[in-house]
């Protein structure tokens, strides 16, 4: 394992290395305390200090208080300051690079009060206390200005890396937004290979017809024709479906649902917890993919909404009725009556179905319902003007 793999995993466990870096304290302490008197109370003493370290990184404030209140005891019991008393100052610092400034003055300012107690309850002279507190001080200052250093330096790294992740992460957005423009743009391309094939192929058809009886060779001309543009039209759409679907990794050749599989969804329903009653009208007829697609995703956004919106208890019905060349849809729950609200800021149910509906010149009605309850209703044609 490199050093690198190393650090890292240390990085995760925090802890761990604060218990590694207490381990050496401590065992120093231990040593001098040998020659202590009373061995069991100077014990106590040196864990109650040290081993608040150990979470000095995930609650500083709260070490600092604990070790402070630890060494204000000790003072009371008449103590001499200990090899262990540094945790004082390792707990300063902590505060003063992962806390705001003023808890690091606050900090430091207890630590010199802290000092000055037991400078000046010695038996030695006011000129040497002053010098031991002079000196502490400086190291107290310098403790603290280096924490600060730290923090600063180490939250200017931490901007730095979420400017360079934010950059990152913009640029993908960028590149995400041309690669959909360009993908627009080649549907729309798409759509003008099909219309223009397609138109020329019925042209020809046309002819061909007319022309069958009267003129062979002309028929067969115009069949030709039609052959040729048809398999030009194929080559066109496949190059250019083939763009589309390249950063497509959702099941782009899957078949796509229909009529048929409007059952399945309706288990689906039902085992999300919703009771629904669903029938079928009048004799069922053969429609394009493109129509049955249609009427699969209406009945899908309906249902999808009746769940998000209708509540708890509601139950609903789905009624799919084939009737004077068209497919009628109705969707009708017994809800709170705001299943397919215009907008409810996470989605455009309404507008797309609407959309899909229009694709083949069908309409869709959505209203709440008097009494509670609210109700989808479409009608798309499926003869020539479905097609």
């Amino acid at each position: 394992m490199t050093v690198k793999k190393v650090a890292e995993r240390l990085r995760r466990h925090p802890q761990v290395v604060d218990l590694l870096w207490t381990l050496p304290l401590l065992a120093y302490a231990l040593l001098v305390m040998r020659h202590s008197p009373e061995p069991k109370i100077h014990l106590l003493l040196i864990f109650g200090l040290l081993t608040p370290l150990v979470w000095r990184r995930r609650w500083p404030r709260a070490v600092f208080t604990v070790v402070a209140l630890v060494s204000f005891a000790q003072w009371l019991a008449g103590m001499a300051p200990q090899v262990a008393n540094m945790a004082v100052l390792i707990a300063l610092y902590t505060i003063a690079t992962r806390s705001r400034l003023p808890w690091a003055l606050a900090a430091a300012g207890v630590c010199v009060f802290g000092f000055s107690l037991v400078t000046f309850d010695g038996d030695q002279s006011v000129r040497d206390s002053l010098s031991a507190m002079a000196t502490m001080t400086v190291f107290i200052v310098a403790t603290l200005v280096f924490g600060v250093y730290l923090g600063t330096r180490r939250a200017y790294l931490q901007s730095l890396e979420e400017r360079a992740l934010q950059s990152e992460q913009e640029r993908d957005t960028q590149v995400r937004m041309a690669m959909a423009a360009e993908r627009a743009r080649i549907a729309r391309e798409l759509h003008d290979v099909i219309a223009h094939n397609v138109s020329v192929m019925v042209v020809q058809a046309d002819g061909a017809a007319y022309a069958i009886d009267t003129d062979v060779d002309r028929a067969k001309n115009a069949l030709e024709t039609i052959s040729a543009t048809g398999r030009l039209a194929l080559g066109e759409m496949r190059r250019l479906l083939g763009v589309l679907r390249e950063s497509d990794d959702t099941g782009a050749y899957t078949p796509q649902p229909g009529v048929e599989q409007l059952d399945d969804l309706v288990e689906q329903v039902r085992d999300a917890g919703l009771p629904l009653d669903f029938t079928v009208e009048g004799e069922p007829k053969e429609l394009p993919q493109g129509l049955q697609l249609s009427v699969f995703r209406i009945v899908q956004e309906a249902l999808t909404n009746t769940l998000k919106h209708a509540g708890p208890g509601a139950s609903a019905r789905v009624r799919l009725r084939y009737d004077n060349g068209a497919v009628e849809i109705h969707v009708q729950d017994d809800g709170r009556g705001t299943a397919m609200a215009e907008n409810d800021g996470k989605g455009h149910g309404l507008a797309g179905m609407r959309e899909r509906a229009a694709l083949y010149g069908g309409t869709v009605r959505a209203e709440p319902v008097p009494g509670g309850g609210f109700e989808v209703a479409a009608r798309l044609p499926a003869g020539e003007a479905g097609r």
